[in-house]
């Protein structure tokens, strides 16, 4: 007698963004942050967070039952606290904070992916270039402090993987790295962070160079790690033993992405190492959904930019050139694909 068919995951990812958008709109109202290390009432978050009494107790029992929030008794008088995984990557406060890519996908994506039904059916973007005609980094680099949201949602996206990275990949037989589109410079910073004999180069857009500077010199490696500015498309990479790409590939199509690797292989010494840090999907497409979600995110934001596996990755690097090709399993579905010249 065959087993009767549950609708629950049905259910579950189909009103998914039921649960989305309460983690989102709490992180937007700094819930965790407020909340700290402390225990609040509903109450005294209404006050803290200016909600309407309506929104108490459902929102923060909402999240107790998403296990994003902890409680403590019941009725008026329950204390809600933050998990131990919301106090170390929601609240701002934290050095784990991952709370800018969820701020960003509020602010900018959660809007964008309700029009995926068309990006499917014409395969164009549905971001800030279907209302304005300026391409999303147009956009983002037209606005400092939309600029400095992105750069803060990359940083907190790639935290993990590239804290990853600097452990888990042998560098003590290369001395210098150059991270091509390197943001606020957070490659750069870990990598010279965990390994004192590397000398690092940041490497983006000429707007994006003094955010990268202020980090580094925040850091306190202004004498290991240097911010450079350029065109990565229109100059060449500056020349490292170590190329990397942190989520950089995916943001772009083909002729593109071949474009980078070309670039790459060129800047790099014979037996330079080539990694890019993506979401690598698994070889079979079944497994990493967060990776197979992000490739449809890249349709949402650049139409035919697209997320890609490591077999993938290692045919055009072969292609170019390189001779061995491996993948490193990092944080998450992160992954690093790495090419050896």
């Amino acid at each position: 007698m065959s087993q009767q068919v549950d609708p629950s995951h049905i259910m579950q990812v189909g009103m998914g963004f039921w649960a989305s958008k309460t983690l989102l709109s709490a992180v937007e109202l700094e819930l965790f942050t407020k909340l700290g290390s402390d225990g609040m009432t509903g109450p005294q978050i209404a006050e803290a967070l200016e909600l309407h009494a309506r929104a108490i107790p459902d929102f923060p029992d909402a999240l107790v039952a998403l296990e994003l929030l902890d409680r403590e008794g019941e009725g008026n008088d329950a204390l809600y606290r933050n998990t131990n995984a919301t106090a170390a990557f929601l609240d701002k406060t934290s050095p784990a904070y991952i709370g800018g890519i969820l701020e960003m996908s509020n602010a900018r994506l959660y809007r964008f992916w309700g029009d995926l039904t068309e990006a499917l059916q014409n395969g164009k973007p549905q971001n800030e270039i279907k209302h304005t005609g300026r391409p999303v980094f147009d956009e983002l680099y037209s606005d400092p402090d939309r600029l400095e949201q992105f750069m803060n949602a990359m940083a907190g996206i790639s935290l993990g993987p590239f804290n990853a990275l600097a452990d888990k990949f042998d560098f003590s037989g290369y001395k210098t790295l150059c991270d091509v589109g390197g943001a606020t410079g957070q490659l750069s910073i870990i990598v010279a962070g965990h390994h004192p004999h590397m000398r690092c180069t940041s490497f983006d857009l000429p707007v994006v160079e003094p955010i990268a500077r202020r980090t580094i010199e925040a850091a306190g490696l202004s004498e290991r790690v240097s911010a450079v500015g350029g065109d990565f498309f229109a100059d060449p990479l500056p020349k490292a033993d170590v190329i990397t790409m942190g989520l950089i590939l995916h943001d772009w199509n083909l002729e593109r992405k071949m474009q980078l690797i070309r670039a790459a292989y060129a800047a790099l010494p014979e037996g330079g190492a080539f990694i890019v840090v993506e979401n690598l999907i698994d070889d079979a497409r079944r497994e990493n959904a967060f990776g197979l979600l992000m490739s449809l995110n890249m349709l949402i934001e650049f139409g035919d930019a697209f997320d890609f596996t490591g077999a993938d990755f290692a045919g055009w690097c072969k292609e170019v050139g390189f001779r061995d090709v491996e993948r490193l399993p990092l944080a998450g579905p992160a992954s690093a694909g790495i090419a050896y010249k």
